[in-house]
This record gives C-alpha cells, structure tokens and sequence, in this order.
C-alpha cells in the first residue's frame, strides 16, 4: 500500500509537472507575439526621432530591451530556480539536510544569523504580504487564477498530498511572472546569490565581460542578475553564437546591434573582421557601455574533451570546469575598444583632456568618449554543477534551484594588449575559474578573496511588482497593436 501511494504521488507530481509546463509554454508564446512585435513597432514608429536625435532613439530603445530582458529573467525566477531556502534544516548540494556541526559552528561564530535572527532580519514570514495591483490584463488573470486554485505549488520531493502539510501559498503564477501574496510557506526568498567584487559602482563606464559558458541558460541567468545594475542591461552589448539570431529574440537583438559571431576555423577571419567592423559602427554610436562574450566559444559539454586534448599536447593546464579560451573576439574587442596602448598594455584613457591623443589604437579628442575601462570576470555556478538550459526555464520541469554568480573586476591597465601575453593572461583567469568552481562545488560556496578569512554573498533579487508592470504592458500593448491593425484592415480591406 506505501509503495502504491507513492507511485501515485509520483503520478499527480507528473501532471502537475506536465501541465504547468504546458501552461507556461503557452502563455511565454502569447507573451513573446504580444511583446517582440510591440518593441518593433514601437521603434518604428520613432523612426523620426531618431533622425533628429539618434541619442534619445537608442536611449528609448534600451529602455523597452531592458524590459524585454526583464521578462526573459522571470521565466526562470518564476519557475523558483531562483529561490532560497532558510529553514532549519540547511540548503546542501540541491537537497535539504539537518544542520551540519560546521554549520552550527558557523552560526556561534556569528557569521551565518540563527534561525531566530534570521526570521527577525526578514520578517515573520506569515507576515510577508506583497502588495498587488488590481488591474490586470484578462489572460494573465486568468492563467494566474486557474494554476493558483487548481494547482498550488508542491515541493518537489514530496507527493502533491503533503503541500499542505508543509506550506499554503496563495500564488499567481502567470507563466514568466510569480507573486506571493501570502504564504506560510517557510523561508521562500527569492534572489540570485552573488560573491566578489561589487560591480554597481562601475556600471555607467566602459567594460568588457569575459563569462565561462555551460549551456544556454547562462544568457539567462546574465540577463537576471545584471538586471539591478543601473543602466547595464539597456547599454550592453551581447556577442553569442549565430544560432541565436534564428530564435524568437534574434530580431530584437539584432536591432539592439548585437553580434552573432560564427565559431570554425573556416569562418575565423572573416568573423574577426566583420566584429571589427561592427564594433566601429555601433558601440559608441548607440552608446554602449558593457560588451559581454562567452571566450570558451561554445558549451562546457561539447568542448571539454577537446580543450584537454589540446592541454595534454601543448603542456597547458588541464580543466575540469571550464576549457580553455580562445582569444580571436577578445584580442578584437581590446584592441578596437582599448583608449590607449602603453608599454604592451592597455590604460585607461582620458578624452577630455586638452588636445588629441593617438598612441598607436584610438585617436581620441576632447568631447570622445572614453575607452574600455575594466575588465569583468563573471564565473557562473549551479548547484551540483548541473547547468540550466533554455528548455528548463521555459518549462520548469526541474526543482527549485539556486544559482550563484562571482565577480572579479580588473582595471583595464592591467591588461595586456600583445597576443602572446594576453593569451598567457587569459589563461590564467580561466585558471582562477577552475578554482573558483572546484572549491564550489566541493563546499556549497566561493572562497573568500585573498587577505580575509569568509566570503560573503549578497543576494539580488527581483522586484514582482515591476516585473508584473511589465508584463502587464507587454501584453496590453500587443492587444493595442492588434486593434490598430485591426482597424486599419477593416478601413482599406
């Protein structure tokens, strides 16, 4: 009788699973006719104002692809991937475990908060009431109706029996956008668990961004946690691999003046010269501030066997966790984007100084803006070094995760420029991913920078409200520009 209880637990939590997967897929596709058709009308229609001030165009143009962004990143944050857990049992390689001793210790030392400080730093959770606004668009409200009353949120080790047992969420759920409005649901806090440098302080300057690349969920996962650095989303730069351009966002990004670079040895040139060319044309024109690529050149999966082949043969390090990179995109990006070139390096140029300057990269005048400023190393982690891809946040069919993100931050001055020695510099910071990532998931978290003894992770979250405006938007603005179309058929048809 256990076993047959079990199996039918099972058997609920499959269709739960089934069916929220099907629901979600369906309202992301509304979602995604709604929102990519509105943001291309919407900048057709100010095609006037950007022949009179282009500035103000690309401005408006970021703002509406940040938000698009936005919506991309609730998929998964609605899906809970983003979601930890504070009990008093302990989050531990994707499962919940009584508290280790180390964990005890840490507690009595003071840095991890007890249970009691930690409920009283984020509230009573009972008392954790999320304001909502009333209005809505009808299709959102209804899909949030029908998952909230006729399937509430199961944990996902447990049979659907046991969910009220445990926690009796009151929950919207309408496919990307997730709000709680109570819930007794102990310790459910959503946010993106983020290590190292503090990048906020550096947002509005010039960067390039270097990030390891595990699957396809890593855009994803950028695309959240950038979210609430200031203007970074909406002045970014995106190189991915061509196959993204023939997605359903590889209109937007090609508006946006992303680039889809193609990887092979055949296509190496000519990718490097039309990047070259790309970056000349549109990264100062439409403002652009962070340029981000992958330097692995492909999947972690598909790469790895590879890389350390190639380790063995030429003596190189040896990595698990990451490959090697491949230097073509980064040497162009430093050398077309780089303010100045000094003894092999690059350094931090100064355009509002008196005269011209032009030291063998730029010629850079009063009143141009200022080159590359940083270097961003981004080293993304998942729990149990299982990678999130596009289908799972689309589909959540995998339990609530948490994924954790490390910065490491280097002024562009020290940076070598010459082929030789950025190479060798590169490497190595893909020598300090290895680390990073090996010590990770051995422990559960990064290690502390050099010189202090515990690191500290802060948490970024996303706020629901927003988010809920946006969607809200989204889709009112479609239904907008299909009564327009509609009209106008009518009138001429």
């Amino acid at each position: 009788k256990k076993r047959m209880a079990l199996t039918l637990g099972q058997a609920w939590r499959l269709g739960w699973i089934l069916l929220k997967a099907v629901l979600r897929f369906i309202f992301m596709i509304m979602n995604n006719l709604a929102a990519i058709p509105s943001y291309v009308l919407y900048l057709i229609v100010l095609q006037p104002v950007r022949l009179m001030d282009s500035r103000t165009f690309w401005h408006i143009e970021g703002v509406m692809f940040k938000w698009l962004l936005a919506m991309v990143s609730s998929w998964g944050w609605a899906a809970g991937y983003t979601a930890e857990t504070r009990s008093s049992t302990v989050l531990r390689h994707g499962r919940e475990e009584e508290p280790t001793a180390q964990h005890n210790n840490a507690v009595k030392r003071g840095s991890l908060p007890s249970d009691s400080e930690w409920k009283r730093q984020r509230g009573s959770t009972s008392d954790q009431k999320w304001k909502i606004v009333t209005s809505n668009v009808a299709l959102s409200y209804m899909f949030s109706i029908f998952t909230n009353y006729m399937f509430p949120r199961v944990p996902s080790n447990q049979p659907l029996g046991f969910a009220a047992s445990r926690c009796s969420p009151l929950i919207i759920c309408g496919g990307n956008l997730t709000m709680t409005l109570t819930s007794s649901c102990r310790g459910l806090s959503p946010n993106v668990m983020e290590w190292g440098d503090d990048v906020r302080p550096i947002s509005e300057e010039a960067a390039v961004v270097i990030a390891n690349h595990q699957s396809t969920g890593d855009v994803c996962t950028l695309m959240m946690c950038l979210q609430d650095k200031g203007t970074v989303v909406r002045k970014m730069m995106w190189l991915m691999d061509h196959v993204f351009k023939y997605t359903n966002f590889g209109l937007v990004s090609l508006i946006h003046g992303d680039f889809f670079i193609r990887q092979g040895k055949a296509h190496r040139d000519k990718q490097l010269f039309l990047l070259k060319d790309h970056l000349d044309k549109y990264y100062h024109s439409r403002d652009r501030k962070w340029i981000v690529l992958f330097p692995e050149g492909g999947f972690l999966r598909k790469r790895r066997e590879t890389s350390q082949s190639f380790s063995k043969k030429y003596n190189l390090p040896f990595l698990k966790h990451v490959t090697l990179p491949r230097m073509g995109a980064t040497e162009v990006i430093l050398k077309s984007l780089g303010p100045q070139q000094e003894n092999g390096s690059l350094a931090a140029g100064d355009a509002t100084s008196s005269g011209c300057s032009n030291t063998g990269l730029l010629k850079l005048c009063p009143g141009d803006p200022l080159g590359l400023q940083w270097v961003i190393d981004i080293t993304i982690a998942y729990t149990k070094a299982r990678p999130m891809d596009i289908q799972t946040w689309i589909l959540a069919y995998r339990p609530p995760t948490v994924t954790h993100v490390h910065y490491r931050i280097y002024p562009i001055k020290d940076v070598p420029i010459e082929t030789e020695p950025l190479t060798n510099w590169l490497y190595q910071r893909f020598v300090e991913k290895e680390e990073l990532l090996a010590h990770f998931y051995e422990t559960g978290a990064f290690p502390p920078p050099k010189g202090q003894k515990e690191a500290v992770s802060k948490e970024m979250t996303l706020d629901p409200v927003w988010l809920f405006l946006i969607q809200s938007l989204a889709l009112a603005s479609g239904y907008m520009w299909y009564n327009i179309f509609q009209y106008f058929y009518y009138v001429f048809f």
